[in-house]
């Protein structure tokens, strides 16, 4: 028994000096080395953080960038682990280009745990920063979006902003394709913030990239000549578009005044409009073809009616005229287009009838949106048959009363261009390589009465028309002219001071393959679109029928 008692002692003994030997070495550890570990710690310390996608380009038809990224970083800082910020501040300046008092400031702040120093820095000025080392200083991948090409298309485009996301034109309406998916990175910092190990968590998918029907050098042209008239006439704005009638594809659409994309915030908001589809305004007389060409479908009338016109004409409260007084003059259908007859245009709506009318005014496509691939489109405004007054058969056949955007007047004079078809204009050819389909089209009118209508076009830039100074050597042009008074604001008459000019024209005039429409709203000094519009229309189209290689007649 003593000596089983003694053993019991002995291992007891062994035991509580274990324990007191683990309990020292769990104090020392605490004690000791507590702060050498507690320091280890808080030195690594790991983020998982966002790799942007590299965001589509956008080219135009014949591959030309319009808006590219490239590597570029975000530069910030963690301004309490930065010791003298006057030095660091000293050393970023001249790489950042940016005053080293301003850096001094933001470095020295600690009333926050981070600030940007500057954003989207190109990647061959942000590795000059790497190359530094700073304690606190930290780049955060990315892409800086530029438009290589300026101001050329900028309302069409668009621009992003500085989160990367689209602000307007075809960078908003297209984000979901060009925006691609973002990536994830786990990162591993020192207690400088300086990344030891970087993993890829999830790879990044770049965003898709869009090849539009938009022509780089036709669109230059068109720019260049629109500038022209703008600054000329001293215009509020003004919009051309050039297309090919035969399926609705854009080559061109330009805005005046114009933008930069690289710098929209220098833009005003009127400015960024894209004026083809949210301009809405009253066609004038560029809108008496569809009239003719609803009688010419109903049997109304033919090319060669005859019309003994009075010099005005009164349709209840109000009394017509034409633009220039004329006496009393016979002139059939054809005549009354190519000299752009108000009376005469009248004559022929009230043979169509006011039910009829109205029918084709929709056939046209009016009152709706024309669908085209931009944003901010807007619908223009057609009077419903059953609000009509004794007023309105004097007003709508002549483009009063109405409201339309440029881009529905081109969709509608595609459809005369082309024989007939009604298509959606597009502008967008490709995303990520898939070709993005056109429609079909709708038959509105025979080719038949397309064909007479572009006949009567011709006569406008005949001697005698409303153009008649208009002409590209070896090709045949038809189009139509437009001026229109706008509604006064403050007493809702119609001005005699604020007018749009505005012509629509085509070649060859037998079978087109270019159409363009030239609007200048409110032009100084001049008013009448055959003298404001249709020139620039002849510019433009003397540049884009042997660009082309569209075949003279």
């Amino acid at each position: 028994m003593p000596q089983i008692e003694r053993r019991l002692g002995l291992l007891f003994a062994v035991f509580v000096g274990a324990l007191a030997i683990a309990a020292l070495k769990a104090g020392y550890m605490t004690v000791i080395k507590g702060g050498g570990l507690s320091a280890v710690a808080s030195s690594q310390q790991v983020t998982v953080r966002k790799v942007p996608a590299r965001r589509g380009s956008i080219v135009d038809r014949q591959g030309t960038p319009l808006a590219t990224s490239e590597p570029a970083d975000d530069i910030s800082a963690t301004p309490y682990l930065i010791k003298d910020p006057v030095k660091v501040a000293d050393k970023l300046a001249p790489i950042l280009g940016t005053e080293p008092a301003t850096l001094a400031r933001q470095l020295a702040r600690r009333d926050t745990g981070f600030v940007y120093l500057k954003r989207q820095v190109p990647a061959t000025t942000s590795e000059k920063v790497r190359a530094l080392k700073l304690e606190g200083i930290d780049l955060t991948p990315g892409h800086l979006r530029s438009y290589p090409r300026g101001m050329l298309a900028s309302q069409v485009i668009g621009a992003v902003g500085t989160d990367g996301n689209g602000l307007f034109g075809l960078e908003y309406s297209r984000e979901k394709q060009l925006r691609g998916t973002d990536g994830e990175q786990r990162l591993v910092f020192d207690g400088a913030r300086q990344a030891i190990n970087v993993r890829d968590v999830r790879p990044t998918k770049a965003g898709d990239a869009v090849r539009l029907t938009i022509d780089a050098e036709i669109q230059s042209q068109t720019e260049q000549v629109l500038q022209g008239v703008g600054e000329t006439y001293k215009a509020k704005g003004a919009t051309a578009i050039v297309m090919d009638p035969r399926d609705g594809s854009v080559l061109a659409l330009a805005n005046w005044p114009r933008i930069n994309a690289n710098d929209p915030g220098s833009a005003t908001a009127e400015a960024l409009q894209d004026k083809a589809v949210g301009l809405t305004y009253e066609p004038g007389s560029t809108f008496k073809p569809f009239t003719v060409a609803g009688a010419l479908e109903e049997g109304a009338v033919t090319p060669k009616t005859s019309f003994n016109l009075p010099p005005t004409i009164t349709m209840y409260d109000r009394t017509i005229g034409e633009s220039h007084d004329r006496g009393w003059a016979t002139l059939d259908t054809a005549g009354i287009l190519a000299q752009s007859s108000n009376v005469g245009t009248i004559f022929i709506g009230r043979r169509l009838g006011a039910r009829r009318f109205d029918h084709w005014v929709h056939r046209f496509g009016f009152g709706r949106k024309t669908g085209v691939d931009l944003p901010g489109e807007e619908q223009g405004l057609v009077i419903p048959y059953e609000k009509y007054s004794g007023v309105s058969m004097g007003n709508l056949p002549i483009g009063q009363g109405l409201l339309v955007t440029p881009m529905q007047m081109m969709a509608a004079y595609a459809a005369i261009a082309n024989g007939g078809v009604l298509h959606r204009p597009r502008v967008v050819e490709e995303v990520n390589g898939r070709r993005v389909a056109g429609d079909k089209g709708t038959r509105i009118i025979s080719e038949q009465t397309a064909a007479h209508i572009r006949r009567m076009l011709e006569g406008v830039l005949a001697p005698g028309g409303t153009a008649s100074e208009v002409s590209i050597p070896g090709y045949k042009l038809a189009g139509k002219t437009g001026t229109a008074n706008k509604i006064d604001p403050a007493t809702g008459e119609y001005s005699k001071e604020r007018y749009v000019a505005s012509f629509v024209g085509m070649a060859p005039a037998r079978h087109p393959e270019l159409l363009v429409a030239v609007i200048v709203d409110e032009p100084q000094g001049a008013i009448y679109g055959g003298e404001v519009a249709a020139p620039a229309f002849g510019k433009i189209a003397a540049f884009a029928l042997p660009y082309l290689r569209i075949s003279p007649n």
